[in-house]
């Protein structure tokens, strides 16, 4: 910690000095925005999980959140410097006593959630010709490996660094470090690792390409590896078919290939080792996954229609970043787990992602600018999990999730840009499923860019 935060805070000095270059200042952008979130999980099958004596089994749950960003642009020269500062603050509104659930916001010393929380980032950044350079604490990564996930007040960021090069044209190549994650109901910072871990890493590292083989054809490669938990491969192609101009066609296929590394490779007992999605393994705690998914789209002026199909390996679950298990020095949580993931099962309650899961989903969604409401858009979807493996090996099971929502988003007037949110989801499972859930959430967004 104490070295990152000095090169961070050498480079922010040397950057100060050279703020007065054009393109640092005329390029810089600042920013604020609000998401105000109303959160009700009905876990329709009541149980109970903490130890205070007022616990419920639902989940209801508001609050307010501010996000300010700061952008600057590059200094001049051959080499452009600049940097990114963001500040976040988390606000509880209400919850009723005994709804409160880690993860939403912070947890107090009583169970209950904290009033306020905040935290600030900063990354220093370089240019070179095509190719930048990102080193701080507010990395939002979006790449087929690791995706930040920004599905509650505030967004999960990460510490490290990352560059991007496009000095091939139609190629764009990917690589970065990263030692630490901020969740995105944290104000403080974690090691890396994966969910039902109790053990932690500070070295995830990743590669990449994204070659633009033809204007509607693109293919990816990337390599990540969590030290001492997983290595990972994804091979990647999307190709969209223009059939007419509101008219075309895309294809989106993707695989993975998930294998244990370090001290995670001899399975059995051991921090390093763990249940991943709580379901089968056919070496109790060691990585051994492949995954593979289909998605078609066909889309006419505002309809979009939706099909496809995943499967996950019989020998154990899908494997992503996650610090759902791991505590400070007190064993708390802090409300740091909660992570995303590049398959298309990723949904609003459920992953479909553990051992044997043969998924098949579809979505329909309509964009009401085709009939004169700019900024209003509606989608429905339903997934169904088959042939999920008990953990014993013996038996599977099946699950199902349905999910609706309706977005709004102002765009012209004193509110333009205003948006607001209704999401709805239904989960039912069988056997070893996690509870039955209906979710509950409304949204409303607002960012204000100062010029």
């Amino acid at each position: 910690m104490y070295k990152s935060s000095l090169a961070l805070a050498v480079a922010l000095g040397v950057l100060a000095q050279q703020a007065g270059a054009a393109g640092f200042v005329e390029d810089s952008k600042l920013s604020v925005s609000s998401r105000t979130m109303y959160f009700d999980n009905n876990n329709r099958e009541a149980h109970a999980s903490s130890s205070t004596n007022f616990e419920r089994p639902d989940q209801r749950e508001s609050g307010q959140g501010f996000k300010l960003d700061y952008i600057s642009g590059f200094t001049e020269g051959t080499v452009g410097f600049g940097v990114d500062a963001q500040a976040l603050w988390g606000i509880h509104l209400d919850g009723g006593r005994g709804y409160h659930k880690s993860g939403f916001m912070p947890d107090d010393s009583d169970g209950s959630s904290v009033s306020q929380w905040g935290r600030f980032g900063a990354n220093a950044k370089a240019r070179f010709s095509k190719t930048e350079a990102h080193f701080g604490s507010a990395l939002a990564p979006a790449l087929p490996i690791l995706v930040s996930n920004d599905g509650r007040l505030l967004p999960q960021t990460f510490e490290g660094g990352m560059v991007t090069s496009k000095e091939i044209d139609n190629l764009t190549i990917n690589a970065g470090q990263l030692t630490h994650a901020m969740g995105r109901a944290s104000s403080n910072r974690t090691g890396l690792s994966v969910n039902g871990a109790t053990a932690d890493s500070n070295k995830f590292r990743y590669g990449g390409l994204d070659y633009k083989l033809t204007p509607d054809l693109t293919l990816q490669y990337y390599y990540s590896n969590l030290e001492d938990f997983y290595k990972q491969h994804f091979l990647g192609a999307t190709h969209i078919f223009k059939i007419a101009d509101d008219q075309s066609f895309k294809t989106d296929l993707r695989y993975f290939d998930s294998r244990s590394d370090g001290k995670n490779k001899d399975g059995g007992p051991g921090e390093y080792n763990f249940n991943n999605n709580g379901g089968y393994e056919k070496v109790d705690g060691k990585v051994d996954n492949k995954t593979w998914s289909a998605m078609f789209t066909y889309t006419l002026g505002g309809h979009a229609f939706l099909l496809g199909h995943q499967q996950v390996s019989d020998d154990g679950g899908f494997v992503w970043l996650n610090q759902g298990s791991v505590t400070d020095g007190n064993g708390n949580a802090e409300g740091a787990g909660g992570a995303s993931f590049y398959l298309f099962t990723d949904s609003m309650i459920n992953q479909f992602a553990r051992a044997g899961t043969n998924t098949t989903f579809g979505q329909y969604s309509y964009d009401f600018a085709r009939v004169g409401i700019p900024g209003l858009k509606t989608s429905v979807s339903y997934l169904r999990g088959d042939d999920i493996r008990n953990r014993s090996g013996n038996g599977t099971y099946n699950e199902w999730e349905r999910d609706a929502r309706i977005d709004y988003v102002i765009q012209e007037g004193t509110l333009k840009g205003l948006g607001a949110s209704v999401r709805h989801g239904s989960y039912r499972g069988a056997g070893e499923s996690p509870a039955d859930q209906d979710q509950t959430r409304f949204i409303v967004n607002y960012t204000y860019a100062f010029k």
